[in-house]
């Protein structure tokens, strides 16, 4: 894998450098145990984060620092905030921010598509391709 190929989804954060920076920097006032799980998961989301847009990135990461400063706060332990399958847990964050994707769209088509070929099955109707 290519250095440009790792480094897709924290290229897509970039974007404007101003909100990356304050993210970066919310994260470094973390407690350590808390940085390095956020961490883990921009590594994650990194190598196989499945988000499209800049946008939707940087919010999702702004809302991993949000949920992490809020239990770094209240003391949280941090298998309360991710429970015991950080990779679910990621997916099923990541599943918020894509659904104005263009991921998303695809999935949507193809879904269509299939609904429309079974509809020439069958004779009928069932959805239409965009």
């Amino acid at each position: 894998m290519s250095d440009t190929e790792k480094g897709g989804f924290i290229a897509k954060v970039i974007g404007p450098k101003r909100r990356w920076r304050a993210y970066q920097a919310r994260v470094r006032q973390l407690p350590e145990n808390y940085r390095t799980a956020v961490a883990a998961f921009e590594r994650y989301l990194n190598y196989c984060g499945g988000l499209v847009d800049a946008t939707s990135a940087e919010s999702l990461l702004e809302d991993l620092a949000d949920l992490f400063e809020r239990a770094a706060a209240d003391g949280t332990p941090i298998r309360e905030i991710v429970g015991d399958d950080p990779v679910e847990f990621i997916r099923a964050l990541v599943a918020n921010y894509e659904a104005g994707g263009y991921i998303a769209w695809e999935r949507e088509r193809l879904i269509n598509a299939i609904e429309r070929a079974e509809g020439e099955d069958t004779g009928e109707e069932k959805g239409t391709v965009r």
